[in-house]
């Protein structure tokens, strides 16, 4: 089909006019229609109601297979990833698969060794925002995850969930050399050294 409507700055094509203005604004920063609840921005109407699911928690998407919510088609349809195991993104440099783009761009920093996140407060680089999150918590004092039975608390997710098969006495990493479980994989790993 004809893209007669070109952009100035890009010359990429359009079929409308009103393509080529919704697209311009990438180029001049222009986000018209803003959310009345946290102030953020959007080029176009459809994105800012997308968005407005955040605040309202309307998640009209359902995965068939675990019941899980979103707020936007493309979420679902990269999450049903996580099911059929695919991971059509790859990375040129190890051949490692991801199942989103996004996963891919961060991997790459492992590559390049690229680390955009800093601590303000000690300098430390990152190749995350989140892992960013979890450091600044060793300069806070923050420990958001709270052990349910004995009211532990721990600044990260994985810890409180290796800290929980203390209650439970789940043990799912096991020696390779004997019977031995462990409930932690360091503590497997600190085992594994008496076979060596």
């Amino acid at each position: 089909m004809e893209r007669p409507w070109k952009c100035e700055d890009c010359g990429k094509g359009f079929r409308f006019p009103s393509e080529l203005a919704i697209h311009r604004r990438i180029h001049t920063g222009e986000r018209p229609f803003t959310c009345s609840q946290c102030g953020k921005g959007f080029t176009e109407l459809s994105n800012l109601r997308k968005h407005h699911r955040v605040h309202t928690g309307e998640k009209p998407f359902t995965c068939s297979q675990c019941e899980k919510g979103f707020t936007q088609l493309s979420n679902l349809q990269t999450h049903q990833r996580v099911h059929t195991g695919e991971k059509p993104f790859t990375c040129s440099q190890c051949g490692k698969g991801f199942s989103n783009l996004s996963h891919l761009q961060i991997h790459w920093r492992v590559h390049t060794g690229e680390k955009p996140f800093t601590c303000c407060q000690c300098g430390k680089g990152f190749s995350e925002s989140s892992s960013l999150r979890v450091h600044q918590r060793a300069h806070t004092g923050e420990k958001p995850f709270t052990c349910s039975l004995c009211g532990k608390a721990f600044s990260r997710s994985s810890n409180l969930r290796i800290h929980e098969r203390v209650h439970t006495g789940d043990r799912p990493y096991t020696c390779s050399h004997c019977t031995m479980a462990f409930g932690d994989p360091s503590a497997l790993r600190r085992h594994q050294q008496v076979h060596k």
